[in-house]
């Protein structure tokens, strides 16, 4: 049986929305694309944050995306060269070679190797596939998808690199829509740049989602 990990570059007020660079994801007039990549670049001087990533990917068995996450990916880590040297050729292999399911209402194929659609019932396609498959099923971005996999206790674990910073506006991962969830707090690491490394799990004894 597989693990669904949700994992996130998260701001103090919640917002995900385009961390990794400026053209990202603009929707809604956003104007802080790349805050997570700057902040790293001007204060995580040891390369800590890039050490977590590449232990945390080197588990990725396979991706849970949405569909507007889907397509950012699907134009960058697609596209880009499998044998370029270090991190970046390691995880474009990676990301090539693993299963990518993704949910979407409007898109009826996808072209990255090894991409398939849920189809139309998401929360028991994804069941299935946690069911069938062993390893993490790691889930980026996506704050429609996550909510919809929290509404049916489909979330195993949260890692969440909590920056400390606040940028008022944006996606956040616990919007309104998203379900009453308990959630323990297992593990949490503070880098030398401020930068909070939390993993969470749904809390034992009490449900993990509810009214």
């Amino acid at each position: 049986m597989g693990t669904i990990v949700v994992q996130e570059f998260i701001t103090l007020d919640g917002v995900i929305q385009a961390g990794g660079g400026p053209d990202e994801d603009r929707e809604g007039g956003f104007e802080f694309g790349g805050w997570s990549m700057d902040y790293d670049e001007e204060f995580d001087t040891l390369g800590e944050g890039g050490d977590i990533i590449a232990e945390w990917e080197s588990k990725t068995e396979a991706l849970l995306l949405g569909r507007k996450t889907y397509d950012i990916w699907a134009g960058a880590w697609a596209v880009w060269d499998e044998n370029a040297d270090g991190f970046m050729g390691e995880l474009t292999r990676r990301y090539n070679r693993v299963p990518k399911y993704v949910a979407s209402r409007t898109l009826t194929e996808v072209g990255w190797k090894n991409a398939e659609l849920l189809g139309d019932d998401v929360p028991a396609a994804v069941a299935a596939i946690r069911a069938e498959r062993d390893g993490e099923i790691r889930v980026w971005g996506s704050a429609d998808l996550i909510a919809t996999l929290a509404e049916h206790d489909l979330v195993d674990e949260y890692r969440l690199a909590v920056y400390p910073i606040v940028l008022g506006t944006g996606k956040k991962l616990f919007s309104d829509r998203f379900p009453k969830t308990a959630l323990a707090l297992v593990s949490s690491r503070q880098l030398a740049s401020g930068v909070l490394i939390n993993t969470y799990r749904p809390a034992p004894g009490r449900p993990a989602s509810g009214t």
